[in-house]
C-alpha cells in the first residue's frame, strides 16, 4: 500500500520516515518530495509498505502524531487521475 505523509518537518529525511514506519511492518520504499531547483523538502512524501494490514495500522497510529516539530497527516495515497 502506498501511504501519503504530509505536513512533514523540513528537516525530516527519508531514513527518519522509514524508521517511524518500520515499527509497524516492512517498508518497501520511502520518498520525500523535494523542490527540483533548491533540493529542499516540500513537506510531504510517500511510504510504500508491502502488507496492507500493517500499512492500515501505521496510518491509524501515525495520523496526527508529531515527527520533528510538526503534526503529520497520514493517509492512503490516492492515485493520480489522468485523462
Amino acid at each position: 500500500m502506498n501511504i501519503y505523509v504530509g505536513n512533514l518537518d523540513y528537516k525530516v529525511d527519508e531514513s527518519d520516515l522509514t524508521g517511524v514506519f518500520e515499527k509497524y511492518g516492512t517498508v518497501v520504499d520511502t520518498k520525500i518530495i523535494t523542490d527540483k531547483y533548491s533540493g529542499r523538502s516540500k513537506g510531504f512524501g510517500f511510504v510504500e509498505m508491502s502488507n496492507d494490514a500493517e500499512a492500515q495500522t501505521a496510518i491509524e497510529e501515525l495520523h496526527d502524531s508529531t515527527l520533528g516539530s510538526r503534526q503529520m497527516t497520514v493517509n492512503e495515497a490516492r492515485t493520480a487521475k489522468r485523462d
